[in-house]
């Protein structure tokens, strides 16, 4: 299984998860994006719902939540977007995925 946190323009240093002090936070980059591969179409129903939850806990204004399912050989992949209204809530949430 593989997933992957995508579309964050800060600098990460690998060995602590933490960004550079540095960097500027503009509010160009507010959309996280979740990809995994899962057994069955309900895994991947229910971790989106873990999401969502996780989603609603940073949010300070309705985040916009995109859940894209597709068959593949081997499960159902789970494609989803999380467009906050700030680029610091969609930091919180990225970091709390790890």
């Amino acid at each position: 299984m593989t997933h992957a946190i995508k579309k964050c323009s800060a600098s990460e240093t690998a060995a602590c998860c933490c960004v550079d002090v540095g960097t500027v936070m503009d509010n160009s980059d507010c959309t996280a994006s979740w990809c995994r591969l899962y057994a069955s179409r309900q895994q991947a129903e229910a971790a989106l719902q873990q999401l969502i939850e996780k989603a609603r806990q940073v949010e300070s204004e309705p985040c916009d939540i995109i859940g894209r399912f597709e068959d593949k050989p081997d499960g159902v992949q789970l494609d989803a977007s999380f467009t906050f209204c700030c680029q610091a809530e969609t930091m919180i949430f990225q970091l709390g995925l790890r």
